[in-house]
C-alpha cells in the first residue's frame, strides 16, 4: 500500500508584544541568539552594553527622541523584533516627516518581517509621519543600515550583520533603497602606495600644517574639538544629523577605556583645526567568545586582552575635514595625512586589519582617497525607505 505524504502543519500567526518590562527587554535583546546561533560570523552583542543604549535614562538619544520596541512570537518563543523611533533632532535638520525603524530581526519568514515593519509603521504614522527609513539603531550616529553583501566576514565594532534573506524579506514588505553605505577592508602592514605616499610628504613639507594626537590632559575638550570637526564636515551629507552635547558626553565616556592618544589624530592648518580621525580596537571581536556577558569573568578577559596587544584589529569611524577645506588642494592631503599618521602608529604596534566605515556610495572623493590608501570595499549596507501616505 502506497503511503500518502502527511501534510505539513501550517506555521501558527506571528503575535507582536511590546517590551513594557525588564523581562519583556531582556527577551528583545536575546533575539539575535535564536537567528544567529549557527553563523560563524556573527559576534553576539554585549548585553550591559545593550541595556545601556537601550536605557531611556542613560542614552541621551532619548533628549530629543521617543521610541518604541516590540518583539515577535511564535508558539511562545520570539523569532523576530524591531524598533520605531522618532527624532527631533533629525526632524530638525531635514524637515521630511520620516520616522525611523531599527533592530530588526527575523527568522526566515516573510510574514515576520512583514509583521514588523507594519507595526513600526502604524507606530510612526500615528504620530504624523509619512515616510519611514531604517534600520537605525538608534540613530544614524549609532549602528545603522542592513547587510546586503558581505556575509562571510565577522562585523567592526558599532557595524551589524544580517543573514541574506533580510534584504529581500524588506523589499517584500515594499521598500526600496534610500542609500547604500560601504565600509572598506584596509591591510594596515601595507605601505602607503607611491601616489599617497607623494601627497602625504608633500604636505608634511608645509610649514602651516601640524599633526597631534589626543591630549588626554585636555580630553573632553579634545573631544568636543574632534566632534565640531565631525559635525561641520558632514554637515551636507545625506543623512547627517549633528551630535548633541549629551552625545558628546556620553561618547567620551564610553571611548575612554579603551582609547590611547596616538588612535587620534588632530590636524591643524594654519593655526586652525582643520581634520580629524579616531580609530579605536575592534574590541567587538575580541569579546567574541564572552557570548555578551561581561559577569562573572568577562570584564577581566577583556580588560586583559586590551592590556596585552591582543586586538590586532580596529575601525576607523570618524573623518573628517572641514569644509572650507573640501574643495581646496588641502583637502585630500589633509585627509590622507591623519589617515597615514594614526595607521602608522598601528603598523608599529602590531595591528594587520583595519576597517574604514562607513562611506555614503555617493562620496566619491573619499572613496578615491581610501582606494588610494589601499582600502577595498567589502561590506554594503543598505538604508530603505517607504512612503507612507
Amino acid at each position: 500500500m502506497k503511503h500518502q505524504k502527511a501534510p505539513e502543519r501550517p506555521l501558527s500567526r506571528v503575535e507582536i508584544h511590546p517590551v513594557s518590562s525588564r523581562r519583556d527587554l531582556e527577551d528583545f535583546i536575546e533575539v539575535p541568539w535564536a537567528i544567529y546561533r549557527d553563523d560563524p560570523n556573527w559576534i553576539p552583542p554585549l548585553k550591559l552594553e545593550r541595556r545601556l543604549h537601550l536605557s531611556k535614562d542613560k542614552n541621551p538619544y532619548f533628549e530629543h527622541a521617543e521610541a518604541a520596541f516590540w518583539t515577535a512570537w511564535r508558539d511562545g518563543r520570539p523569532v523576530g523584533r524591531i524598533s520605531a523611533q522618532v527624532d527631533r533632532a533629525w526632524l530638525e535638520v531635514h524637515g521630511d516627516a520620516t520616522g525611523h525603524f531599527g533592530f530588526l530581526e527575523g527568522l526566515e519568514d516573510p510574514e515576520i518581517f512583514r509583521s514588523l515593519l507594519h507595526t513600526a509603521e502604524d507606530w510612526v504614522r500615528e504620530r504624523g509621519m509619512t515616510r519611514i527609513t531604517g534600520p537605525y539603531s538608534l540613530s544614524v550616529n549609532d549602528e545603522c543600515g542592513l547587510l546586503v553583501d558581505g556575509f562571510d566576514t565577522p562585523p567592526a565594532l558599532m557595524m551589524g550583520h544580517a543573514r541574506p534573506y533580510y534584504g529581500p524579506s524588506v523589499e517584500q514588505a515594499g521598500y526600496g533603497k534610500a542609500m547604500d553605505l560601504l565600509a572598506y577592508s584596509m591591510d594596515v602592514a601595507d605601505p602607503l602606495s607611491p601616489r599617497a605616499q607623494k601627497l602625504v610628504d608633500k604636505m608634511m613639507d608645509d610649514p602651516k600644517l601640524k599633526l597631534r594626537p589626543l591630549d588626554m590632559k585636555r580630553y573632553e575638550e579634545d573631544l568636543h574639538l574632534i566632534v565640531d570637526i565631525f559635525n561641520d564636515a558632514w554637515s551636507q551629507n545625506w543623512g547627517f544629523v549633528p551630535m548633541t552635547e549629551g552625545e558628546i558626553r556620553n561618547l567620551a565616556k564610553s571611548i575612554k577605556p579603551i582609547i590611547e592618544p596616538e588612535f587620534v589624530c588632530i590636524a591643524e592648518y594654519d593655526g586652525e583645526p582643520a581634520a580629524m580621525t579616531v580609530t579605536l580596537p575592534d574590541v567587538h571581536r575580541m569579546a567574541a567568545d564572552l557570548n555578551g556577558k561581561l559577569l562573572p569573568f568577562g570584564w577581566a578577559k577583556l580588560l586583559w586582552r586590551l592590556k596585552c596587544g591582543q586586538c590586532d584589529s580596529g575601525r576607523l569611524p570618524l573623518l573628517g575635514v572641514r569644509r572650507k577645506f573640501q574643495s581646496s588642494s588641502q583637502g585630500a592631503a589633509l585627509a590622507l595625512g591623519v589617515i597615514n599618521r594614526v595607521y602608522s602608529y598601528h603598523r608599529q604596534h602590531g595591528k594587520r586589519h583595519a576597517e574604514l566605515s562607513w562611506v555614503l556610495e555617493t562620496n566619491r572623493p573619499i572613496q578615491r582617497m581610501i582606494e588610494m590608501v589601499g582600502g577595498v570595499a567589502y561590506k554594503t549596507y543598505r538604508i530603505y525607505e517607504k512612503d507612507l501616505a
